[in-house]
């Protein structure tokens, strides 16, 4: 059995380098030395991650157990294991007295250095540059495999860890592929500054109305149907109408699209009215008949047993178009005209929706990729940034966190670049929501502000980017304000600095 000790050590060494290579090396012989159990629990631990998900225990929590080390290392991978397992599932009464004991259990048998390595990864801030395509490529170096193969495969199986337990325990990669009921994790767009630069980049392309809904991948197999949203959550159970809108289809098939609560003049609810269709766990009738979904399908990554996801855009769209009624539809055009792509546009925001969404006509399926062949245009400025921070609210806001300290993702480090703050758009139900869910996120405060594990994704509406030296980034947004939280979406679905520094170019 491995001893936590190692991977600690390897996550220093990691840390401390700042070559790629280096650290694909130093990652690919950590996991070679792991038994085949252990891979799929210190995987995670190596890019500051923890399979049983976020523990919801404050700094404040875990600094009380910060006491005396234990000497000498004798902690192993499964025994940390097993005590995140139990932090997980102790609940009810009296269960943050047993999380306090189990926790003081745990940093009792760890050293200083075990110590200071689990503090760090339970709230989310072990920074160790062991970011996805880092690990993609030490999980090949330690399996002797292509990158590419690792890529595919982890993409079809919703994240690393199962593929790299079945590569290096010797299993192989046969069991990942697209399959039914086994959903995949979604393709992904970049921004366009305006029609004219997505067709600038594409040339003649798929135009789409791009809809504020819910995403939504429905697998239909038979008779059977299930629906899984972008996070490959299961929801089945709460979206009567998608299954009802496919179910008559004669053919097995794995579809993406949105489903979306539509007024009775056929224009959208706002995101976040469609979206209390998907908090509610138990069946609720009355909100059903409150809030109808709608669903219109854009992409078929199967049909029969016939993968698609490697055909171009335009073959998945006709495929789609062969197996669905024109009412299950995304409104399309193929295109390479200015005034036609314009008017297209127009019309999508007359009827109320977002924009339009540009597609390469031969790109792939690139599952879990925010691609190049995927364009999204806008009718405003829109980024979907992490909170890092909040500032308690004044006046009749006062008792709140207010001002949200707004970040962008830094591909290069796995942390989160500051491009300013913002309170307008916030009604006084997200302040309370957002008050309560932002102190359960708490690591550390200062006398001005909360600082938070950077979890919550938040879409934010504004004017332009502007040079600024206040913030890390050199650049801020101008009249940023908050268009809606997005709970459908991770920490690292947030939009890039490179994609804000690529808007602040466009503009100069």
């Amino acid at each position: 059995m491995t001893l936590l000790a190692e991977v600690v050590r390897a996550s220093a060494a990691v840390a401390a380098t700042s070559s790629r290579l280096a650290k694909i090396r130093l990652i690919a012989e950590c996991l070679r030395a792991l038994a085949p159990a252990e891979i799929e629990i210190a995987l995670p631990w190596l890019s500051g991650d923890i399979r049983q998900g976020k523990l919801t225990l404050g700094y404040a929590t875990l600094q009380a157990v910060m006491g005396q080390a234990a000497a000498s290392a004798s902690l192993t991978v499964a025994d940390v294991d097993a005590a995140f397992q139990n932090l997980k599932t102790v609940k009810g009464k009296g269960s943050s007295a047993a999380r306090q004991a189990q926790l003081g259990d745990l940093f009792g048998k760890a050293t200083a250095a075990e110590q200071d390595f689990l503090l760090r990864l339970i709230v989310g801030e072990l920074r160790q540059g062991a970011l996805e395509g880092v690990m993609l490529e030490a999980v090949a170096s330690a399996a002797e495999l292509p990158a590419a193969d690792i890529r595919r495969a982890a993409t079809l199986a919703g994240g690393l860890p199962p593929v790299a337990h079945a590569a290096l325990s010797g299993a192989g990669l046969d069991a990942f592929s697209i399959r039914l009921m086994q959903p995949v994790l979604p393709m992904l767009a970049q921004p366009a500054e305006d029609v004219a630069a997505a067709l600038k980049d594409l040339g003649t392309a798929l135009l789409e109305w791009k809809l504020d809904g819910a995403r939504v991948q429905v697998h239909k197999s038979g008779s059977e149907v299930r629906v899984f949203t972008r996070n490959l959550n299961e929801v089945t159970s709460r979206v009567p109408e998608v299954l009802a809108a496919v179910k008559t289809i004669d053919a097995d098939l794995i579809l993406d699209g949105e489903a979306i609560a539509l007024r009775a003049d056929g224009r959208p609810h706002p995101f976040q009215v469609t979206m209390r269709r998907f908090g509610r766990k138990l069946d609720d009738e009355a909100l059903r008949k409150e809030l109808p979904l709608s669903v219109f399908f854009f992409d078929c990554l199967l049909r029969g047993d016939e993968p698609l996801v490697d055909l171009g855009a335009r073959q998945r769209r006709e495929v789609l178009a062969q197996a669905l009624p024109s009412a299950l539809l995304t409104p399309s055009l193929i295109s390479s005209d200015l005034a036609q792509a314009e008017a297209f546009y127009a019309d999508a925001r007359a009827h109320g929706h977002e924009g339009l969404m540009a597609k390469a006509l031969d790109a792939p399926y690139e599952a879990g990729r925010r691609g190049a062949g995927w364009l999204k245009v806008k009718s405003a400025h829109t980024l979907d940034l992490v909170v890092i921070g909040v500032e308690w609210g004044s006046g009749r806001r006062k008792g709140w966190l207010s001002n949200l300290h707004l970040g962008a993702r830094d591909p290069s480090t796995g942390g989160f670049v500051m491009l300013g703050k913002t309170f307008k758009g916030l009604t006084d139900e997200t302040l309370a929501w957002q008050t309560r869910e932002l102190l359960a996120r708490e690591t550390r405060r200062d006398q001005w502000a909360v600082y938070v594990r950077p979890e919550l994704v938040v879409e934010i509406a504004f004017n332009d980017v502007q040079q600024s030296s206040q913030y890390p980034g050199g650049m801020a947004l101008r009249f940023a304000r908050v268009k809606g939280y997005r709970p459908d979406k991770r920490a690292e679905e947030a939009d890039t600095i490179d994609t804000v520094r690529r808007i602040f170019e466009a503009q100069s």
